[in-house]
């Protein structure tokens, strides 16, 4: 019994010392300011991972010099970290087979996800979190180690977004109502995906909508428009079409149940019933079943329910739409966001080419 205290003052004195002062604060902060609890979990996930670096250079924060920023890029860029993460969780001191296995023994699947090292849009989103964590410290008048401008933005490689062709996005968005066996499954499935492409919403608020956000009257879509909240508690409308509410009267009719969730799982309700507002489908089951979908469609690029979101932009767009109406459908703070999201595809860039080149003929 002993020997089992001691071992937990030792792992609790080692993550104690890396661990980063006024954190919970500083989460807390971000709680009261309305970020939410997906950012708050993604930025206690980060600044986690930078306690495990200070972990593996053996410095705590207060000793830390801008030029370790540089070692930390290299360390969430070069190194697969979740060896060291776990090590210092256990609060164990680090060995030398574990910084061998983060630097070698990158497994297959690690692999597969990224390609040995993060995406430099990733790196940045940790490298923002620890910005914005300094950025706290100095607004509360306590000590950092290095300024929050110390904390410098890696350079990404600007990549034209891509988005599939109309027809292949139809095809996918008709695909459960073919390839799904069970009824309510089939139906679910296809109502989520005309919904999403109807109306441009993000996959979170498509599973977080609920059925009282649509009206309906004696069992019937009696309105196609929705007033939802998005991201960062931002409210707006979005508009179903004809098609869309067709095929989301025809989900509605197979549910007899009182759950509010507009989008629910078929399986496994009853363990929840004590609160049902956590019965609703999960973002990662409709992102498994798209990228299964477009599998065996044979759709070539990559496809996934904010690529639903994109070609409502992109053909919404292709058709005439004014970029302000759809920064509102979309729910963009900026039209500079809308304006980098809404571009021409290649086919339109090839169509204008063809019409209006001044060697054309």
């Amino acid at each position: 019994m002993d020997v089992i205290r001691e071992d937990t003052k030792k792992s609790s004195k080692i993550v104690m010392k890396y661990s980063l002062p006024n954190l919970r604060q500083y989460l807390l902060n971000l709680k009261n300011d309305n970020y939410s609890r997906q950012t708050l979990k993604n930025y206690s996930r980060d600044l986690e991972i930078f306690s495990s670096f200070l972990y593996y250079i053996e410095k705590t924060f207060d000793e830390i010099e801008k030029v370790d920023i540089i070692e930390y890029k290299g360390f969430l860029r070069d190194i697969n970290y979740i060896p060291i993460l776990h090590s210092y969780n256990k609060g164990e001191d680090l060995s030398q087979e574990t910084i061998d296995k983060a630097k070698n023994d990158i497994s297959e699947k690690k692999r597969a996800m990224y390609k040995g090292q993060l995406s430099d849009n990733s790196v940045n989103r940790m490298l923002s979190a620890l910005r914005s964590y300094l950025t706290f410290l100095e607004d509360i008048d306590k000590p950092g180690p290095i300024p929050a401008n110390a904390i410098k933005m890696i350079k990404t490689e600007k990549k034209e977004k891509q988005v599939a062709e109309l027809e292949d996005l139809i095809r996918l968005i008709e695909f459960p109502t073919d390839f799904e066996s069970n009824v309510k499954v089939k139906k679910r499935n296809r109502a989520i995906l005309e919904l999403i492409f109807s109306t441009g919403m993000r996959i979170s608020e498509a599973v977080n909508l609920d059925r009282d956000k649509i009206k309906i009257i004696d069992g019937k879509i009696a309105d196609n428009k929705m007033y939802i909240q998005g991201k960062g508690k931002k409210e707006r409308f979005v508009y179903l079409t004809d098609r869309s509410i067709h095929y989301l009267q025809e989900y509605l009719d197979t549910r007899k149940d009182e759950y509010p969730a507009m989008f629910i799982p078929n399986k496994g309700t009853r363990r929840a019933t004590e609160n049902p507002y956590i019965v609703r489908l999960s973002q990662n089951y409709i992102q498994m079943k798209i990228a299964d979908y477009r599998k065996r469609i044979g759709i070539i690029l990559p496809t996934s329910a904010h690529s639903l979101r994109h070609g409502f932009a992109t053909y919404i767009a292709e058709e005439g739409a004014n970029p302000a109406a759809i920064q509102r459908l979309l729910g963009h703070s900026s039209l500079q966001t809308t304006s980098r999201y809404v571009h021409a595809s290649d086919k339109f860039a090839e169509k204008s080419h063809r019409e209006n080149h001044p060697l054309r003929e």
